[in-house]
């Protein structure tokens, strides 16, 4: 075994083992230990058969594991020789304090590599039949977290009413809040929105309206996973959805949310 060890921070992609990239999966069956986050899974981790594996994710402001002990324990593993990936949701410098990671590392003079994974905030839309650029309707899109209220009006504050698409992650307990705020920027009420739950899995759920609806807590879907709103005329486009079984669109409160 090597003196020096090696950290590769991986993407998991959406949900779906299928969206992992060859590159995640070599990583994950040559690891010793894999760090993973919440909402992985159990078909992923499998992938890595000779690893230890531990839980160190945040839910609904639950950490299992401080960030700073996380980097503590990826730098003293790799110190001690072994092959570490560090198994983030999505892609690991969206919203997954990858660089926060990846500067430790390197502050620590640990090598280390970053493994793209695909983002839900195109993934969850794709899978609900929603291109989050479309020509003639919209040819941008911001992708916010949602889950503060001050970071998320900061983040649309130049932003023109209707301009663009707006995937918001880690917002769906607050997607209400969400729409209210962007009505109060001169938003139409009418805009049409979506919100996608457990995207790209067989569970997934797909709610359509506008954001008058939204604000009005007028969405259902039954679920603790994972959510992303889109907003923007890009849910009318009207595309089927994708990839998914046994999906379901309904109208109701959300309930047990978690993101």
């Amino acid at each position: 075994m090597a003196v020096n060890g090696h950290v590769s921070l991986v993407g998991a992609g959406p949900g779906d083992p299928g969206l992992l990239t060859r590159r995640a999966i070599a990583r994950l069956r040559a690891a010793d230990l894999v760090l993973y986050d919440a909402l992985i899974d159990d078909r992923i981790l499998r992938y890595a058969r000779h690893a230890q594996k531990f839980f160190v994710g945040k839910r609904a402001g639950r950490h299992a594991m401080a960030q700073t002990s996380i980097h503590a324990l990826m730098i003293r593993a790799a110190r001690r020789g072994r092959r570490v990936v560090r198994l983030k949701g999505g892609d690991p410098f969206v919203f997954g304090r990858g660089g926060e990671e990846a500067l430790a590392l390197r502050q620590a003079g640990v090598a280390y590599d970053v493994v793209p994974g695909v983002t839900s905030a195109v993934a969850a839309p794709a899978s609900a039949g929603i291109p989050v650029t479309h020509r003639g309707v919209s040819s941008a899109f911001l992708v916010v977290s949602g889950h503060e209220d001050e970071a998320f009006a900061s983040a649309i504050a130049q932003l023109q009413p209707d301009g663009v698409t707006v995937v918001v992650l880690m917002g769906l307990g607050r997607s209400a809040a969400i729409a209210r705020r962007l009505i109060e920027r001169g938003w139409s009420g009418g805009t049409p929105a979506a919100v996608i739950v457990d995207a790209s899995n067989p569970e997934q759920q797909v709610w359509r309206g506008t954001i008058d609806q939204m604000a009005s807590d007028s969405v259902v879907i039954d679920s603790r996973g994972p959510g992303t709103i889109v907003i923007g005329e890009v849910v009318a486009v009207g595309l089927p959805e994708v990839g998914i079984k046994n999906s379901e669109v309904g109208m109701a409160r959300i309930r047990n949310s978690r993101f």
